[in-house]
């Protein structure tokens, strides 16, 4: 029938066809479209998806590729991210606001990689109730296996782009992420 649905409906005892013509939604556009003047128009739903979707491959790819170092997701996001500190340490608040995670959730990993050796926690030197952060010798003994395994990744994935393209991405990913501080320090 095409675009017509075909409907019935009873009037005077008769049944009577009557055809309506179907409404069909836009379709979502997966690529960008042109403009009147021939630009590229960028196509704002699909860059979220796309952003979104680089990134958890690219966990879960780092996933299968850390896991003989005994080391989990969480683990390791969190070292990376106290490697951020090198001279001064992190004190937990901050790490856990950094991470989007919770004070408990973030102890427990601390707990466990401190267990592990990777980290060792010190008093604050202006507020003795807060912790700071460090990472030990066998810790960045790890962030260094973890480099040899991540960087050849990181150059695979980014096979078929030139150096040019590359640090584009990379300012491109920069302002997103500006922006997106911004906004949310505004109250989107």
């Amino acid at each position: 029938m095409g675009a017509e649905a075909i409907t019935k409906r009873k009037t005077s005892g008769k049944t009577t066809k009557r055809a309506k013509a179907k409404k069909k939604a836009p379709a979502l556009k997966t690529r960008s479209a042109k403009s009147k003047n021939g630009a590229v128009a960028t196509n704002w739903f699909r860059i979220g998806y796309l952003i979104h979707d680089v990134s958890r491959l690219r966990r879960t790819l780092y996933d299968q590729h850390l896991k003989p170092l005994g080391i989990t997701r969480s683990q390791w996001w969190v070292l990376a991210n106290i490697s951020r500190h090198p001279q001064n340490g992190v004190v937990s608040s901050v790490l856990a606001r950094d991470l989007d995670i919770g004070k408990v959730t973030l102890g427990g990993l601390i707990d466990r990689l401190e267990e592990a050796g990777y980290v060792y926690r010190r008093n604050h030197k202006l507020d003795g109730r807060a912790k700071e952060i460090f990472i030990s010798e066998k810790g960045y003994e790890l962030i260094e296996e973890m480099k040899n395994i991540v960087e050849p990744l990181n150059m695979k994935s980014c096979e078929g782009l030139s150096q040019k393209q590359i640090e584009e991405v990379e300012f491109g990913l920069n302002v997103i992420k500006r922006n997106l501080k911004d906004m949310l320090g505004e109250g989107w």
